[in-house]
């Protein structure tokens, strides 16, 4: 056997071996870039959920900083996630928008009946048309605008209460957001209001 025919596989696996090591030391796959992030808000005009007649717009989301959530029926992730969403509206200040993402308005209305509705409104997008101005992937995404509309933040994956505390909670503190924290109820301590 020549050397050649033996150093040949070692430096493959040497290869093979760097590239899943770089690989597996990627940032988080949940922090997907985004072309618009310091971008405004995509224009749109879509209709509200709780009534169809009336189209919303870019100039809804302008104003105060805002949470605009992409979710479906379909999706098992938006419903994990939706117990947060819940506990984010009881406790912040932030306009909370819903993107219902080509899913059936029925089953949509009937879903925050059941399970309650954090938002303070929801856009149906029933053609995913604002979905692909936006680069969804899919369902859920969630998108932080600043007060002028723009995307400070993006996240693919559900927000949990890790995702809270370590990537949206500084943010929105950051935007003048006011919060409070929800202590376990072994604390003693069930809400202090954060500035």
């Amino acid at each position: 056997m020549n050397r050649a025919s033996f150093f040949i596989p070692l430096v493959i696996f040497i290869l093979i071996m760097g590239i899943g090591y770089v690989g597996f030391n990627l940032d988080d796959r949940h922090e997907l870039p985004s072309a618009l992030l310091g971008k405004p808000f995509p224009q749109f005009s879509a209709p509200l959920l709780s009534d169809p007649e009336q189209q919303i717009s870019r100039e809804n989301l302008i104003g105060q900083p805002a949470l605009v959530n992409v979710w479906a029926t379909w999706c098992p992730t938006c419903k994990a996630e939706h117990e947060e969403l819940n506990r984010i509206a009881a406790t912040t200040d932030i306009l909370l928008v819903g993107i219902n993402y080509k899913d059936v308005t029925t089953k949509a209305k009937r879903w925050l009946a059941d399970y309650g509705d954090p938002f303070d409104f929801v856009i149906v997008d029933a053609d995913g048309a604002l979905g692909i101005e936006l680069g969804v992937y899919g369902a859920p995404e969630t998108f932080l605008l600043n007060a002028r509309g723009e995307i400070v933040y993006k996240r693919v994956g559900d927000i949990n209460p890790r995702i809270w505390r370590d990537e949206l909670a500084p943010r929105l503190a950051q935007l003048g957001v006011s919060q409070q924290r929800v202590d376990p109820p072994a604390s003693g301590l069930m809400t202090e209001v954060v500035q």
